[in-house]
This record gives C-alpha cells, structure tokens and sequence, in this order.
C-alpha cells in the first residue's frame, strides 16, 4: 500500500500563522507546501518529523476540540519546558500535559520516556506514575520517575 494517513486541519482564520509558528517551534518540521484557494483561503502541507499535516483556512472553520490533539514525545525536560511556553504564550495551559494553543489547537507535550514508565514496570509503578501526572499541568519528568521509582 503506498498511500499514507495524514492529518488535515480545518482553521477558520490563521491557518497559515499557525503552521508558520509550528514549523519554527518544532526540530525537524518543515513547510512543504502553500496554496491560495480563494480569498482569505489556503491549503498549506507541512511536517512535523515524519508526520504530515494539512492546514486549510477557510471561513466557518469548526472550533477544534480537546477530543483530537497532537501528542508530541520530547527528548528531556528542556524541551517539554521549551514547546510548553511557546504553545501557552497566548494559549490555555490544561491538565496532564495538554496545552491548547493560540490558535485553539490541543497538543500533549510529553516525555518520551513516559510509555516506558506506564508499560515498563510493574502495575503500582504504573498507577504511581498516572497518580503523579494526573495533577500536573506541564509534565516534570522527573517527578514522574520519582514516582515510578518509589513503587518499585
């Protein structure tokens, strides 16, 4: 099969600010492409890493919703702290390392390592671990391993 899914995002204003912004924020992002569709209209491909996204601008774009969001791996503390005050600057903090940006879109910053503290221990490390997320708001990865490593 040579097709691939792909993200599609529907803004009704600042499609492309929001991908400009994106782009700049993210290692290995790129625009790959930008189109006029009509007035005050544009479809704009771009990359984060190796996932695609398409961001149309077109007026009576539905609000975005919580129920979908990008969810973002970090390498380390430094760059959840980096992408979380980019994303917020303008934006709403949430819970459990969710965050929506200025433009309205919901993004998980997370710790790479957290898959392997939920799924690497044993199930009270796991429930230590989500019990110490839950309260959160910008992920501190090393509350989460302290957490991790006092149920073990």
């Amino acid at each position: 099969m040579g097709q691939s899914a792909s993200t599609f995002l529907w803004y009704g204003k600042d499609g492309e600010a929001a991908v400009d912004f994106d782009v700049s924020l993210f290692p290995g992002a790129r625009l790959i492409s930008k189109q006029g569709i009509g007035p005050g209209m544009s479809i704009v491909e771009f990359a984060l890493g190796t996932q695609r996204f398409t961001a149309m601008t077109a007026p009576g774009g539905p609000a975005f919703s919580d129920a979908a969001s990008i969810h973002f791996p970090c390498a380390d503390q430094a760059e959840i702290d980096r992408l979380w005050a980019a994303l917020a600057d303008g934006g709403t903090e949430l819970k459990s390392g969710w965050v929506r940006d200025r433009f309205g879109l919901a993004w998980q910053i997370v710790p790479a390592q957290l898959a392997a503290l939920m799924a690497g221990g044993t199930p009270q490390q796991s429930q230590a671990v989500m019990a110490a997320m839950m309260p959160m708001v910008r992920i501190e990865l090393i509350a989460l391993q302290a957490a991790f490593d006092k149920a073990g």
